[in-house]
């Protein structure tokens, strides 16, 4: 009971304000998590059904995983595009205006194919397919590779959100690594009790009577839900600039974007030399990139290998994804559950390296096709993998934001946290993107070597997964485990610090106080506004000399 008594009173931490517009925040999330969830799941399930079918009918060799692998990949790839255009946004609205706007835009997206399918020909699934054999007469007659770029548009605002949304948590509770984690674990369990909500009924429900081209019709209905809950939340700090001070500069909204890319890939490369110039944070690339793109293989290439090849039926693979959620969600209950007592990522890393090794079991598994209860299993399974994966990402994710913010950047165009972040998430959206679709051409070459479509129950894959799951999986987990071992005073089991550092005070805003600009104008001086102006030319400040909270925050996780 010790444990639940620390939850109730570290809850009670968060002032009236804060948890205002958590409830708020959540709320919004919830609902987009559900609305996430049916449309990514239809789109993977979709395409692979599109591709499948493609192949039988013009008798060609399949290449059903190379194309998911690309279409999830580049959507992956545009969501750091999205978060380059959206840096811009905040230096002129609250964040909060941003989050609802780029949300319905989202929203607006995600009903592009729905659009395309109808006009194609494409329907509801009919009421004799959901017991019979799956047929394809009721899909839109379009070239598949059409959902690639369509899913990329997609992708782009969905880097938007995904960003603004990161982005918010460290502006309501500041630097204190417990507060962050408290709060990012609780984030995390709501949008996974949706998420495993979300998927359980995408596979089960939504596509089974909609079929999976009409399925994602909830997504848009959700996301407008989400824009006028997260409209509620408080503006967070930000300050909008003197009318006087706009009238100096009006950069085109393109050249601020610009500025942005240029500033992106400049992080980039001062990521770079911090992680791999230290000791202290060369072992994040391993703990966090590398663990990320573990999740996401898993989740977007193995669970759709599993329901397609092993199943026959790719709308189980949301089945398997809401047990990956399930897991995920008591994964971060767990890091909340027990802050006090880890209060370092390194146990928590630990677990989710030896947690991979769960998947082994695929590539031997024969579960008999077209039971249900068979995705049930594999759900089980991914569960405990993903409670590795949640409770290191989570604590890690705090970990970063607390000890990053810490340093003073040498660079005055970007924040260390900012270019480690940026660093980070490319490094796992290229490996992501590559890897992807190449370990999907090979599937598929196996697929196609044992017999693909036409012979007899279909080609085989369990060989190939050996190497892709069982082997790959192994590589990483060895990769994970040796890297919680590089900080100092990492050794222990359960380390109370590493690096030396203490993470349990507020940070002080360090950073942003060293980089704070000299002060703007003040009425009664002779300060030109120009002047005032050029002293505040940073990427990390704000444009009105106010403490720059919003476009240092944007930065933090590209």
């Amino acid at each position: 009971m010790g444990h639940f008594t620390d939850l109730v009173e570290s809850l009670r931490s968060f002032t009236p304000l804060e948890r205002r517009n958590i409830a708020m925040y959540i709320a919004g999330i919830m609902v987009y998590k559900f609305g996430l969830e049916a449309f990514n799941g239809s789109v993977i399930a979709l395409a692979t059904n599109r591709y499948d079918h493609e192949a039988i009918s013009n008798g060609t060799p399949s290449r059903t995983f190379e194309r998911v692998g690309l279409l999830t990949g580049l959507n992956q790839a545009c969501q750091c595009i999205g978060s380059i255009l959206i840096g811009p946004l905040v230096k002129r609205y609250p964040t909060k205006n941003v989050l609802a706007c780029a949300i319905l835009i989202f929203g607006f997206c995600s009903a592009l194919l729905l659009v395309i399918d109808a006009a194609t020909g494409g329907s509801f699934m009919p009421a004799t397919s959901r017991t019979d054999q799956p047929v394809y007469a009721y899909y839109g007659k379009y070239n598949t590779d059409v959902m690639i770029p369509v899913y990329c548009v997609c992708g782009i605002v969905y880097g938007m959100v995904e960003l603004i949304r990161r982005v918010i948590p460290r502006d309501i509770v500041g630097g204190n690594v417990q507060k962050l984690k408290k709060l990012d674990s609780l984030v995390h369990i709501f949008y996974e009790i949706s998420g495993t909500a979300g998927a359980f009924t995408t596979g089960l429900v939504i596509i089974p009577h909609l079929g999976n081209n009409m399925a994602f019709i909830v997504t848009p209905a959700c996301f407008l839900i989400s824009a006028v809950a997260w409209f509620f939340i408080s503006e967070l700090g930000f300050r909008r600039r003197p009318a006087s001070l706009q009238a100096v500069e009006k950069p085109s909204y393109f050249k601020a974007a610009l500025n942005g890319l240029y500033l992106f890939g400049e992080s980039i490369w001062v990521g770079a030399k911090i992680l791999f110039t230290s000791r202290k944070f060369v072992w994040l690339v391993p703990g966090y990139s590398v663990a990320l793109y573990a999740h996401r293989f898993l989740e977007n290439n193995i669970a759709p290998q599993i329901a397609q090849r092993y199943m026959g039926n790719s709308a189980w693979a949301q089945i398997i994804v809401g047990g990956s959620n399930l897991g995920e969600l008591m994964g971060a209950f767990s890091v909340l559950l027990f802050t006090n007592a880890v209060q370092t990522p390194m146990p928590w890393l630990r677990l989710d390296a030896l947690m991979l090794l769960v998947v082994w079991y695929v590539p031997f598994w024969h579960p008999p096709r077209g039971q249900v209860g068979q995705a049930w299993i594999a759900a089980a399974t991914f569960a405990p993998i993903s409670y590795g994966w949640a409770s290191g990402d989570v604590s890690l994710a705090a970990y970063i934001q607390a000890s990053l913010a810490r340093i003073e950047s040498q660079n005055k165009n970007v924040s260390a946290l900012g270019a480690v972040m940026a660093f980070l998430y490319s490094f796992y959206i290229t490996t992501y993107a590559v890897a992807g679709t190449l370990l999907g051409r090979y599937l598929d070459g196996v697929y196609n070597r044992t017999g693909g479509a036409g012979d007899g129950d279909g080609g085989e894959v369990r060989d190939g997964l050996v190497f892709t799951a069982g082997v790959q999986m192994t590589v990483i987990s060895a990769l994970m485990l040796a890297s919680t071992f590089v900080p100092r005073g990492a050794f222990a089991f359960n380390p109370k610090m590493i690096s030396e550092e203490v993470l349990e005070e507020d940070d002080g805003h360090v950073e942003i106080e060293e980089q704070r600009p000299e002060p703007g104008p003040v009425p009664g001086e002779s300060h030109s506004l120009e002047e005032g102006f050029n002293k505040s030319r940073s990427y990390c400040s704000s444009e009105n000399w106010s403490e720059p909270r919003v476009e240092k925050r944007i930065s933090e996780i590209l």
